[in-house]
């Protein structure tokens, strides 16, 4: 016998997620709004992952695990795209936690205002211990004029595993783009900003991780630079013009960058998007981050906090690279102040 259709498709990609799995898990269990499915996709894990999902679902008929070799993150979101059979699929990670209301939250707003195709919520920051994760940050738009705003601004948009969004909306757009990896939830917002409506509930209904391990502290450098292109790419459409990103299936290095768009200076607006955020990020610092900064500066490009970067590069552990920066600074800004 057919098992009737639920509301929802819970998607979760799980890689090597047992030290949080279990918490999150639990806290979809725990919503209010009871009509989901829960697909939980085994990305090759070499850890207890898959037991771990396994033993929930021989408790949890509304579970479904699926379990194979890795294929990394864009592949795995694509198969749940797939594999859903509800009109509205809730995001969720591996590391987070939703609140109860979160789903039935969602679903009211969806269900009252068919206008909007993808809706996310506010959030609290937590750290690997559950205590707050104090972020300097806004908080994300919550109208689509807000959106659109946000992303001329270079704002945050949404928070990806917070999102609920309607299935066949994001099929019709190809879901998410292998090219942008780690970057290929923004990549997607920005696709679908031109169809459908996007906002954010202004309640704060999950609770957000961060921490060392996590896939952005670990591809940061690779993620900003995705992100860079996403949103010129974005502008590409904007202006009427092709997007010659929409079939790669892996993005170019930033050098061929210019040749993709066919017009130079791409790439340079590429490193004046992605340098002030390497400022701070030790991982981004650490990785070809580097080059990206010190290429920006020859460039000709500024930014406050440059000097300070680097005794920050001391104090990370990078002398060498430190040396480095304070010469291409010495050459190319030799009266700019700290």
């Amino acid at each position: 016998m057919q098992q009737p259709v639920p509301s929802i498709s819970v998607a979760m990609s799980v890689y090597n997620g047992e030290r949080f799995l279990a918490a999150a898990i639990e806290s979809v269990l725990d919503q209010t709004f009871t009509d989901f499915e829960f697909l939980i996709l085994d990305d090759g894990s070499r850890d207890a992952t898959r037991a771990i999902a396994l033993h929930y679902a021989a408790s949890d008929s509304r579970i479904r695990v699926i379990a194979r070799e890795n294929r990394g993150l864009v592949a795995s979101l694509n198969e749940l795209l797939a594999a859903a059979r509800a009109p509205l699929i809730a995001r969720m990670d591996a590391d987070d936690v939703s609140l109860p209301e979160r789903f039935a939250r969602q679903v009211a707003f969806m269900t009252t205002y068919p206008a909007i195709g993808v809706l996310g919520c506010w959030t609290h920051d937590i750290d690997e211990n559950d205590a707050p994760y104090p972020l300097n940050a806004i908080d994300h738009p919550v109208d689509h004029r807000g959106f659109l705003f946000a992303i001329d601004a270079g704002l945050p948009l949404l928070c990806h595993p917070a999102v609920m969004f309607r299935r066949d909306l994001v099929r019709s757009v190809g879901g998410y783009h292998p090219a942008f990896s780690h970057s290929e939830d923004l990549d997607l917002w920005l696709r679908l900003a031109t169809i459908t409506q996007v906002a954010n509930l202004p309640e704060r209904l999950l609770r957000y991780r961060h921490y060392n391990q996590q896939v952005s502290s670990r591809h940061a450098t690779e993620q900003q630079t995705n992100a860079a292109i996403s949103r010129i790419a974005y502008a590409e459409r904007a202006a009427g013009r092709p997007d010659p990103t929409v079939a790669l299936t892996r993005m170019p290095p930033l050098k061929d960058i210019d040749a993709l768009f066919g017009r130079p200076g791409v790439a340079r607006a590429v490193r004046a998007l992605v340098a002030p955020g390497l400022l701070y990020s030790r991982a981004g610092l650490g990785d070809n981050g580097f080059a990206i900064l010190c290429q920006f500066i020859r460039e000709g490009g500024n930014c406050r906090g440059l000097w300070r970067t680097v005794v920050r590069l001391v104090l990370f552990g990078y002398p060498l690279r430190a040396a480095k920066l304070a010469l291409v600074l010495a050459v190319h800004r030799p009266v700019a102040a700290p």
